[in-house]
């Protein structure tokens, strides 16, 4: 006889499959996507081939943006690391929360309480919120978010932290004294002579050990490299590699790029062998501009690292997820670090936290007016734009750092440095800020200086800590100095 086939109405039928979908969490957990940031330190906007280096060797980071999205107008929240991170890992811009500027020195240097010397508590950062919605974290690199045991990666979401809480470090690190540790203790044997590849080596040990041990849990990585930042070291090799370039910055350089690069395809080879790769959304970008310390190089922008000219704080930006997203596509819209939380969440079907109350030396008012203007949250999820499902959205960015301040609206973005009157530029026609239209619509130039007022009106706190004057004055060189130029290549990089 056939087998009787029972008919079960609709209404039992989803109420069953929700049942079993209950008991059984895991079916969506590995469902989700796995996440990756990989952050290049002080890396100029033209410092790929994809984005106009003729010099460098950047094959896999070309590879990730032929087969994914290049956002070529992406914003970080500050021109120098320590704020830039501060935004990025909170999805919210740093001044808000004091985060103004970089923290370079030991506690004893600073007149703020040391408890607020560094990431304050009452934010979350994306590993927070991935941490509660069932993932598992890793920092691995840079932190450069407080030194104090409170604002240690392992207490502020990350579940693996192997790197360094300075701002920056050498690169040899088994010759040179060190200051790497993997969740509190000194590292004594590394895998890799060489700091970036280490950095490759511990993000992949992360990802295999979760991969074996928490095989049902998502995972999300944040490969924070101190490549390209100084001190300039490179290894015999890929130094050899470069021998063609005679300027001796940029050839080492261009070497501790090429060994960012390698980890990139390192990073994509393992996940392709695993079968992750597909369901991996991954992002890449530096937390600043380029520096004028280390040979870097900012292709058609004015400005560098330290100034809040397009040098400063535009960035290349490549979105990557084979199973979501399309590839060879060229984003030109305005789209900022702060996205990458919201971004993120969205891909994990996960909610954020809620705000924490205010901190004591906040203004209560201020911070309910400051959510008024710009919500909880100052990123948006950028999926929607990604995918071409809707149109790029005209943002609203705001930043200050060392005496200046800037606003983005739209196309157009108002500065306002330390040591002269305010400018007016178009930079979505005029990304090299040459043709200053102050002059040309004074009403729509009060309007940004305006906005820009009140947007620094509102906010909840002082900067908790300030650099010293002279990065002032440093600014002001840079934000001057420091005009387009051709990619350095035969003579000393300026």
């Amino acid at each position: 006889m056939p087998p009787t086939i029972v008919a079960i109405p609709r209404p039992v039928l989803c109420f069953l499959i929700a049942a079993w979908c209950c008991t059984n969490p895991n079916l969506f957990a590995a469902q989700r996507p796995n996440l990756i940031v990989i952050m290049a330190d002080d890396m100029g906007y033209g410092d790929m081939g994809c984005m106009g280096s003729e010099h460098l060797q950047t094959p896999q980071l070309d590879q990730l943006a032929q087969s994914g999205v290049l956002c070529t107008q992406a914003y970080v929240a500050s021109s120098v690391c320590s704020p830039s991170r501060a935004g990025f890992l909170t999805g919210r811009d740093p001044r808000r929360f004091g985060y103004e500027g970089n923290l370079n020195a030991s506690a004893a240097s600073y007149a703020t309480r040391p408890e607020l010397l560094g990431l304050p508590q009452s934010e979350h950062t994306l590993a927070d919120h991935l941490k509660a919605a069932g993932y598992r974290t890793a920092l691995i690199g840079k932190w450069h978010l407080g030194m104090g045991e409170i604002h240690h990666p392992n207490q502020r979401g990350f579940d693996d932290f192997c790197g360094m809480l300075t701002g920056s470090h050498h690169y040899f690190p088994q010759t040179m004294k060190h200051s790497i540790e993997r969740n509190g203790q000194r590292v004594t044997d590394f895998s890799s002579d060489y700091l970036t590849d280490f950095f490759t080596d511990e993000g992949l040990r992360f990802i295999r050990q979760t991969s074996d041990q928490h095989a049902d849990q998502p995972w999300f990585v944040f490969f924070s490299y101190n490549a390209p930042h100084t001190p300039m070291h490179a290894t015999k090799e890929d130094l050899e590699r470069f021998s063609d370039i005679s300027d001796p910055k940029r050839r080492t350089y261009a070497a501790m790029m090429f060994a960012l690069d390698r980890g990139v395809g390192r990073i994509r080879k393992a996940l392709e062998e695993s079968g992750q790769w597909n369901n991996t959304l991954l992002v890449f970008l530096s937390d600043n501009g380029g520096a004028t310390n280390n040979g870097s190089w900012n292709g058609p922008l004015r400005g560098v690292k330290g100034s809040l000219r397009e040098g400063g704080v535009r960035v290349p930006m490549i979105w990557h997820w084979p199973d979501k997203l399309p590839s060879g596509k060229v984003h030109e819209g305005a789209v900022s670090s702060l996205d990458v939380l919201p971004t993120f969440l969205a891909a994990a079907d996960a909610k954020p936290l809620p705000l924490s109350d205010p901190m004591s030396h906040e203004d209560r008012r201020n911070r309910k007016r400051m959510v008024k203007l710009a919500g909880k949250y100052d990123g948006l999820n950028l999926l929607p734009e990604l995918t071409g499902e809707s149109q790029p959205s005209s943002r609203r960015l705001y930043w200050r750092l060392q005496g200046q301040a800037a606003i983005l609206d739209g196309p157009d973005k108002l500065t306002r440095p330390s040591h002269r009157p305010a400018e007016w530029f178009n930079v979505a026609e005029d990304a090299s800020e040459s043709r200053d239209l102050s002059s040309t619509n004074r009403e729509r130039f009060r309007e940004l200086f305006r906005e820009l007022g009140r947007w620094e009106s509102n906010l909840p706190t002082v900067p908790l800590w300030g650099s010293s004057p002279f990065w002032s004055g440093e600014s002001a060189k840079h934000y001057d100095g420091w005009e387009p130029r051709p990619e350095p290549f035969g003579t000393q990089a300026k």
